[in-house]
């Protein structure tokens, strides 16, 4: 049961990296957006990544009874179309990650909690897929 608690743990600190690197790099990306709809898209987007940031510091400082110290996983590439490219295939990997997380715990608010952010991701993705098509297209 231990081993367990300490492998959620550190998997929610993984995660609340995960945000807040995504938070920093969708501000950097919206700044490089070619239009004002997709710039508004990924500000959106980047609205859903402070909610999940927010939502798993709640939850990891009620298991640890402290506030976490995150930090940037890695940095988001400088050019717009590699940028949507970073950004689509971290989504992608973020709900794989997710999903385990939430079959993984018996804890239903987490599972839960982590159900919705792998949707969310997944629906961030299909738009980070979209914006990266129609670049490729001009």
């Amino acid at each position: 049961m231990y081993r367990q608690s300490k492998k959620l743990v550190n998997d929610i600190e993984r995660a609340i990296n995960g945000e807040y690197s995504a938070i920093q790099c969708y501000a950097n990306l919206a700044n490089l957006a070619l239009t004002e709809k997709e710039r508004k898209q990924i500000l959106e987007i980047r609205q859903d990544e402070m909610r999940h940031f927010q939502q798993f510091a709640r939850i990891y400082a009620s298991l640890t009874g402290r506030q976490p110290q995150p930090k940037m996983m890695e940095a988001c590439p400088d050019a717009y179309l590699e940028g949507l490219e970073f950004a689509l295939q971290d989504e992608q990997k973020t709900v794989d990650f997710y999903l385990d997380i939430a079959a993984e715990t018996s804890n239903q608010y987490i599972k839960e909690a982590f159900r919705r952010a792998a949707a969310d991701e997944q629906n961030h993705a299909v738009w980070f897929l979209y914006f990266f098509a129609k670049q490729k297209q001009r």
